[in-house]
């Protein structure tokens, strides 16, 4: 009896020891090279990213899809994921490029917008784990347009060349 408990617990622990590894979500590294951003309302904000493939005593990471979300009525746009990045990476293999666009609608109000990207995968091609995930942040703000600030420079040039005149004449008349 007590030498099939001994067993049991052996070979429990040696599951778990082999397994757990199998379980893990460390098989990629995501990091976002910008994450915190600035735009303004009506532009597009891309997001670019780095993902390397750390596991390499459990065979390739696939890469299977991704999931993501934003708060507001923001869309991310995941097609430069799935056209930039490969299905399957091996342990040391760290790929650099476009992960995702942000379209910012011309309407939307200024303020902090937050939201995630997740690689989804695994150790096979039907897998769909959650690998890495990365935070990033839109500061929505309103850029004043070109022809603002053309209105502004030419009101400054008019109060300065004003400013000029008054105090050419105040040395004119003290003379």
């Amino acid at each position: 009896m007590m030498k099939k408990t001994a067993l049991s617990i052996s070979v429990f622990v040696l599951a778990a020891l082999v397994l757990v590894p199998l379980a893990s979500a460390d098989t990629i590294s995501l990091t976002l090279t910008n994450p915190v951003q600035t735009a303004s309302p009506g532009s597009t904000v891309s997001f670019d990213a780095t993902v390397t493939a750390i596991y390499d005593k459990l065979g390739p990471a696939y890469l299977n899809g991704d999931s993501s979300g934003i708060t507001g009525s923001l869309t991310v746009n995941d097609t430069p994921f799935l056209v930039n990045f490969p299905l399957v990476m091996s342990a040391g293999d760290s790929v650099t490029n476009l992960l995702f666009t942000v379209a910012l609608p011309s309407g939307l109000a200024p303020g902090m917008y937050t939201g995630y990207f997740s690689i989804l995968g695994g150790l096979n091609s039907s897998a769909l784990g959650t690998l890495d995930t990365a935070e990033f942040t839109i500061n929505a703000s309103t850029v004043p347009e070109p022809a603002t600030w053309a209105l502004i420079g030419t009101g400054m040039a008019a109060l300065l060349l004003a400013g000029f005149t008054r105090r050419r004449t105040a040395f004119s008349d003290a003379a």
